[in-house]
């Protein structure tokens, strides 16, 4: 992938040479799983001041094949201030000859705003260039210059799957006399490392010969698998705003005192706002009711102003518009809380679905979310702000699980966020189905989810009730649905559970066999095609633990009995526990189902005792239950 960092005002000619890049010189080992091959990522920073650093790069990629265009845009963000020049496109055919050249005239300049943003000073410069044959080779270069020097990207091979790489080079020259700290972490797993030459005066820094992570079943995000280097100036500067970052505290003491206090104001009308709930009771019942209070008149919508964009919406701005993004309704509802007397921390964390914290013994500017945390005698509350449906107290998978960065007077403070165990990220379903003699089956079911399984049914509160039945019927595919209906639909915002009950019609649930007929003992389940990888190349990540329990109740025909029921089944290993088991009641059969999961990363050499694991489950699932007629 193309790294388009936010460059400076340097003549790229010293960096940008005549080459063309035949497809043909590509070695073999970085064409496997690629979609994308960066031939040639070269980047050269020069720190001249507190306010003033410049970057200049130059990026060659090849383009296999369509799946690439996407890997291969060509943008330059930036914001008002920051000085850009020399840049240039240059196109090539597969064997290296020039198709199409192109300047900064060729660029559109479009407002940087993504889906949600709303109000944003960022921009973009981007080219549209649509392919006419494959591969094809895109050489980009363009020099930036700007006055923040709080953000030094990590120098990483690239940041995404089926994108290998020939060579990458960077060039720091620190000619500013401002310390510039430096940390290198090594892949865990080999899978490439970062060579460095110290002169002194320039540190360079590269990667070569990289081949593709495939985009594989299970695979941990890369920034898990690949080497990087962190950098960070002991003296730095953001929209005029400068500051030291030798330590977590003196760097928390100026985002506290330049981020997060100028905008901790309050008004009459905020006052006025608090005292009307005439909260009582407990902390923990006054933040609840103030949190879902502010939910209640509040929707996220970014905006991207203010010190960089990183400075909070004051919060009675919020309070008359009823917008803001993270920032500043987590500001907004830090303000709710200063004014019932309750104490709370501002809170920077990094949010995705990979795990990724912080490091403790390397500070640097960081993270790409806001919530709120707040300290009580049960323990810390945890306010995610920007969800008008987020339960009290709950926190979403992309967020658990990792520290966050807590802004206080004295200092930045690292707090770990709630790590959710497997009971509490239960599936609780009860179902009572009546086995009808044309083989098919009616219904009716409750189900419960709570931790991660509430967040990925949490998209259920926004649709219709159409689209709730569509949503559904899909979800449970493995039912032949001739009717289903869900009803008695709730969001438990106290509790962090979603509940609802269906009631349905299937058709060919059982097959005939003589004068009875076999059905399978679960109803709903995983009906992936499992397989066996005897190449697996890396580890594999369970990302959540979670339990599911089922309690399945079928009612034979009239005149029907029981005549073959499966033996139980238990199955143990390192990846979890599964237990289905059976009781046969005169016309009914029992059947109770507990599977528990367990998080982690595995080494490549246990996925297929993984897989072996989920076979043995899949295939009880798929056990058999045969009645006939009396």
């Amino acid at each position: 992938m193309m790294k388009f960092l936010i460059l400076g005002a340097l003549s790229t000619a010293s960096l940008y040479f005549a080459q063309t890049y035949p497809v043909s010189a590509i070695p073999e080992n970085l064409k496997k799983n690629a979609d994308v091959v960066i031939r040639k990522d070269f980047t050269t920073i020069q720190i001249n001041k507190i306010d003033e650093i410049q970057y200049l790069t130059n990026t060659v990629t090849t383009v296999l094949n369509k799946e690439g265009d996407s890997k291969t845009a060509i943008y330059i963000p930036y914001k008002k201030g920051d000085r850009i020049s020399d840049i240039k496109v240059t196109v090539y055919d597969a064997s290296g000859k020039k198709l199409k050249s192109f300047s900064k005239s060729d660029f559109g300049d479009f407002a940087n705003n993504r889906q949600g943003v709303f109000y944003s000073d960022s921009r973009v410069l981007a080219l549209s260039y649509t392919p006419v044959q494959y591969p094809y080779t895109i050489d980009f270069s363009y020099g930036i210059e700007l006055e923040n020097t709080i953000f030094i990207p990590d120098f990483v091979p690239f940041s995404g799957t089926n994108t290998s790489l020939e060579e990458s080079q960077l060039k720091i020259i620190n000619t500013s006399g401002i310390e510039l700290r430096t940390k290198t972490y090594p892949s865990k797993y080999d899978y490439a490392s970062v060579s460095l030459n110290d002169t002194g005066v320039e540190k360079i820094y590269s990667y070569k010969n990289i081949p593709a992570i495939d985009d594989v079943l299970m695979l941990p995000q890369p920034v898990k698998i690949l080497p990087r280097v962190s950098f960070a100036l002991t003296q730095f500067n953001l929209q005029g705003k400068q500051g030291t970052l030798n330590n977590w505290t003196d760097f928390g003491t100026w985002y506290y005192n330049n981020l997060v206090e100028p905008v901790s104001v309050s008004t009459p009308s905020i006052k006025a706002e608090v005292e009307a709930l005439k909260l009582s009771g407990s902390t923990e019942e006054k933040v609840k009711a103030l949190y879902q209070h502010m939910q209640s008149k509040t929707r996220y919508i970014f905006v991207g102003l203010g010190i960089g964009g990183w400075l909070p919406m004051l919060p009675d701005e919020v309070q008359k518009k009823g917008y803001g993004d993270c920032k500043g309704l987590t500001n907004y509802m830090k303000t709710l809380l200063n004014e019932a007397g309750i104490p709370s921390h501002y809170c920077v964390i990094n949010s995705s679905s990979s795990q990724v914290s912080f490091d403790p013994d390397f500070p640097t500017m960081g993270g790409n979310h806001v919530i709120l945390m707040v300290p009580s005698e049960k323990g810390n509350i945890w306010l995610e702000n920007t969800s008008q449906q987020m339960a009290f107290n709950h926190l979403s998978y992309d967020t658990t699980d990792r520290n966050v960065l807590a802004v206080t007077k004295k200092g930045i403070e690292l707090v770990n966020t709630p790590s959710y165990t497997a009971q509490q990220n239960s599936e609780k379903q009860t179902m009572k189905i009546h086995l009808n003699e044309d083989t098919g089956i009616t219904g009716e079911a409750q189900l419960r989810y709570t931790g991660s399984q509430y967040d990925y049914n949490l998209p259920y509160v926004y649709k219709s009730p159409q689209e709730k039945t569509e949503t559904l019927k899909k979800r449970f595919d493995v039912l032949n649905f001739e009717k289903v209906d869900m009803k008695n639909f709730v969001n438990d915002k106290d509790q962090a559970a979603i509940m609802f009950d269906i009631d349905f019609k299937a058709g060919n649930y059982s097959k005939s066999i003589g004068n009875g007929f076999i059905f399978r003992s679960v109803p709903v389940f995983s009906n992936y095609n499992y397989k066996t990888d005897e190449k697996r190349e890396l580890p594999f990540e369970i990302g959540q633990s979670f339990e599911d329990d089922y309690e399945i109740s079928f009612i034979l025909p009239k005149n029907y009995k029981i005549d073959e029921i499966p033996d139980n089944v238990l199955v143990s290993s390192e990846f979890g526990t599964y237990q289905l088991n059976f009781t046969p009641n005169g016309s009914e059969v029992k059947v109770r189902r507990l599977m528990k999961v367990n998080k982690g990363i595995f080494p490549k050499e246990k996925y297929n005792d993984y897989i072996s694991f989920r076979k043995k489950t899949l295939n009880a699932d798929n056990s058999k239950i045969l009645v006939t007629k009396i």
